[in-house]
């Protein structure tokens, strides 16, 4: 159970992190890496787009 865990928790982290700056968000795309697996949270990201661009809207 352990050789499977860590190896499995490591690519939902790092599909967090990458997701960061995506639609879902870190938490989004590590917990559904965790329920689905991580193949499919590494599918989510590759088809999701990145964040919006806020403008700022300070008068300058």
């Amino acid at each position: 159970m352990l050789n499977y865990s860590i190896p499995y928790l490591s690519a939902a982290l790092l599909l967090g992190f990458l997701g960061i700056n995506r639609k879902m968000g870190f938490w989004g795309y590590f917990f559904s890496s965790l329920l689905l697996t991580p193949v499919m949270g590494l599918l989510l990201l590759l088809a999701s787009d990145p964040k919006p661009k806020q403008i700022d809207k300070t008068p300058t």
